[in-house]
């Protein structure tokens, strides 16, 4: 039995493909790797076949591969449910809280202090000392209203 040397390329082009996806992990290799694996099975399987028809296989299968895993596998696009949805947008946590201002809103703008932190805050003129709700933010300044 012969060794031919496009089975062993495209069987060398999967194991690379695979290795490659072990050492730098993104799931983007591994496809790749998949449609090497069917072409070295095509060319195994069916001697003759064009250089140009075998790389050209691969290229459709790589896209046809990654575009399945895209859609199916990691759900093309969706944003995973968090169990902390408000983790990096600081202000929107204190939507709802209602503090005492620190500094008076004076031209709409004033202060409370939350915490250890102090926030700058957007509404109508109060006085210090006057409860607020925070009803929205508008980046890090917080958007109040009289609490009554």
């Amino acid at each position: 039995m012969d060794l031919r040397w496009d089975v062993v390329a495209w069987g060398a082009v999967a194991l690379l493909l695979f290795a490659a996806e072990a050492l730098v992990p993104g799931a983007f290799m591994l496809w790749m790797g998949f449609a090497a694996v069917v072409v070295f099975l095509g060319v195994l399987l069916v001697p003759g076949i064009p250089l140009l028809a075998q790389v050209t296989a691969f290229i459709v299968l790589s896209f046809v591969s990654i575009q399945v895993y895209r859609k199916f596998v990691r759900g093309s696009g969706r944003e995973r449910e968090s169990d902390h949805p408000h983790l990096n947008r600081r202000a929107f946590q204190h939507v709802g809280r209602v503090v005492a201002l620190e500094q008076g809103i004076v031209a709409g703008r004033g202060r409370v202090k939350i915490g250890d932190a102090f926030w700058v805050v957007q509404g109508p003129d109060l006085p210090t000392g006057t409860p607020v709700r925070v009803v929205g933010t508008d980046g890090i300044v917080l958007q109040v209203e009289g609490a009554a």
